[in-house]
């Protein structure tokens, strides 16, 4: 028994392995700790993410540089074996690799960021990681209406970046257009009608819509596009059944459902305030013939 331990621990491999056992533990306590000491310190959310995230990698890369010093000898021999299997490794994990070289893609061409709302293979979501080989998700829409969380938490392949578009809500221009759509009775004033939409666009759209106006400005100095028009306008539109006015203006994507819901609520107020002289309209339905009635 004592001869088989001597041997045992005499060995220069089974030294080498304890050695990187000691080492493995002793790096990752170290970053137990660091993190301990330091992440209840950091208050805001991103940073504390960006910590927690680089402290996690650098440890993970200290592990790997210390294990291959300690093998070098070892490792030295598999040189050819690697290079003969490569291709077969290679062929066997090739949605890995697609979904690390999509990481590196995401991390260093700016596709999109933690806390961006994107949409990636038809999901919608804003992202709250990304990792070496899928981007996690906290989605949106399906069963819930507008842009609003319904609770599920989604991972997707970082590969998605080379095989389908990448919708980004929040990147150079976090403001997107939105509209609401008012139909009015014929015969309602037209002008008042207009008049109220411009004083409710003045109260609550003008500070989004100066603050879209210069994120574009940078936009246009960057990319080859054309200057757009980011101030709140008014259209109006006559089909069968009403008059439709319409209200286009700009808006923080966090901020499309609370504030169409004030603006919602403030023009059904000016409306019923008119007294009358501005009517909403609802589809109508001319009957001309009953059924069982002779042609």
């Amino acid at each position: 028994m004592n001869h088989f331990l001597e041997t045992w621990l005499t060995d220069p491999f089974i030294r080498k392995l304890v050695i990187a056992v000691i080492w493995v533990v002793f790096i990752s306590g170290m970053m137990a700790l660091l993190r301990q000491r330091i992440f209840s310190r950091i208050h805001d959310t991103e940073n504390r993410y960006r910590f927690r995230k680089g402290v996690t990698f650098l440890g993970y890369l200290i592990i790997l540089v210390v294990t291959l010093m300690t093998f070098q000898v070892k490792m030295s021999g598999l040189g050819l074996a690697l290079g003969v299997a490569g291709a077969g490794i290679a062929f066997a994990l090739q949605e890995v690799i697609t979904s690390v070289a999509g990481w590196l893609t995401i991390v260093f061409g700016g596709f999109y960021q933690t806390g961006d709302r994107v949409q990636l293979g038809g999901i919608k979501g804003d992202v709250i990681d990304i990792g070496v080989l899928r981007t996690t998700l906290m989605e949106m829409g399906q069963w819930v209406n507008a842009d609003q969380y319904n609770g599920r938490i989604v991972r997707i392949a970082n590969s998605f970046v080379f095989k389908e578009p990448v919708f980004n809500y929040s990147a150079d221009f976090p403001f997107i257009w939105d509209e609401i759509n008012l139909p009015i009775r014929y015969g309602s004033d037209y002008q008042e009608m207009e008049d109220i939409l411009q004083r409710i666009a003045n109260t609550y759209l003008l500070e989004s819509a100066e603050l879209a106006k210069q994120t574009w400005a940078v936009m246009v100095k960057k990319y080859m596009i054309e200057d757009a028009i980011t101030q709140p306008m008014i259209t109006l539109l006559a089909n069968d059944n009403w008059v439709e006015f319409t209200l286009r203006y700009t808006v923080d994507f966090k901020r499309r459902r609370v504030t169409k819901d004030k603006l919602m609520r403030a023009m059904l107020k000016e409306v019923e305030a008119s007294e009358g002289r501005v009517q909403m309209a609802s589809t109508t339905v001319e009957i001309t013939k009953f059924p069982g009635q002779p042609g």
